[in-house]
């Protein structure tokens, strides 16, 4: 399925004609429709870590530069030094200021907005970073990216989520009623969440 098809079989439920396209037109109803698109695909995308969008990095020390794909850590054990160690998190900058000035065994990392730093800088080398990647559209060159460029662009997770979750927004923006539509796409997100996780 891609952006075009998604938001046809959107216009499908909420009584619109099809476009012919929706990526580049001046038709204002297909402009809605990308940006509801859009606006949902990243709620789907924040709100999960979805297995296609994990990637793991070999820091080269420390401070390592995060990719330029990354979104966050994923949940729990996402950092682990080269000799398999967790490496626990520091989350507060006064703290950090503190471990990393007292020599410690266990390893300690810090996260800022570009990079990871790591306690002791030893810990770092070869430290194994698994993060969740921002670039949640996938264009039909296999192009990963944050934004719709192409009619043909697809996303990474079930599709059927972005139709619902663009017909519960597109009734909202108008006015109607969307409590069951809202209710259908929790419901199809928490199933698709379970079967993702395997």
């Amino acid at each position: 399925m891609t952006i075009l098809t998604a938001i046809d079989e959107v216009c499908d439920v909420v009584s619109l004609d099809r476009f012919g396209s929706v990526y580049g037109t001046n038709n204002s109803a297909a402009q809605t429709m990308l940006e509801l698109a859009l606006l949902a695909g990243q709620e789907i995308a924040e709100r999960f870590d979805w297995k296609a969008l994990e990637r793991t990095v070999t820091a080269a020390g420390s401070p390592h530069v995060f990719p330029p794909d990354y979104a966050r850590l994923i949940d729990g054990g996402a950092v682990m030094t080269a000799t398999g160690e967790f490496v626990r998190p520091v989350k507060n900058p006064s703290q950090w200021s503190v471990v990393k000035q007292v020599p410690s065994s266990q390893p300690y990392f810090y996260l800022s907005k570009t990079d990871i730093s790591f306690s002791p800088a030893s810990a770092g080398l070869g430290a194994m970073v698994t993060y969740i990647s921002k670039n949640w559209i996938i264009g039909n060159t296999g192009t990963e990216k944050t934004t719709w460029s192409a009619d043909d662009d697809a996303v990474v997770f079930p599709e059927r989520l972005l139709v619902l979750n663009v017909i519960w927004r597109w009734k909202r923006q108008k006015g109607l009623a969307y409590d069951d539509p809202l209710a259908e796409f929790e419901a199809a997100l928490a199933a698709a969440t379970s079967e993702d996780r395997g």
